[in-house]
């Protein structure tokens, strides 16, 4: 039972602690113009991509994580074309993938994983 908690705490700890760690990391690049997308989407992507990249590393599927990074920069793929919006976009995934990583990495561990 206390392997779920922990694994419960891990996921919940990506996810919120994920995204404040990426707004900070994201509010010393200030992006002008963040077009009229729908609101919210890009911190309810980062939820689902943290949540994916943790289960990705419980199951040892660690090529997968790429699969996530090649889905949102196929979705973002015109708006890559401006230097700003891209590292801005790359700064943000990275950080969210970092933490995430990080954490999959522990919980890994704790289950004995691969």
């Amino acid at each position: 039972m206390e392997w779920v908690l922990v694994v419960l705490g891990s996921y919940l700890i990506a996810i919120i602690g994920g995204h404040y760690f990426t707004r900070f990391i994201l509010k010393y690049l200030p992006l002008e113009n963040q077009g009229q997308g729908m609101k919210r989407a890009g911190a309810i992507i980062g939820v689902l991509e943290r949540a994916l990249i943790i289960s990705f590393i419980i199951l040892g599927e660690y090529s997968l994580i790429g699969f996530i990074v090649a889905a949102k920069s196929i979705a973002r793929f015109e708006e890559l074309k401006e230097r700003n919006f891209a590292e801005y976009f790359i700064t943000g995934t990275m950080a969210s993938t970092l933490f995430a990583v990080i954490v999959g990495i522990f919980l890994s561990f704790y289950l004995g994983g691969p």
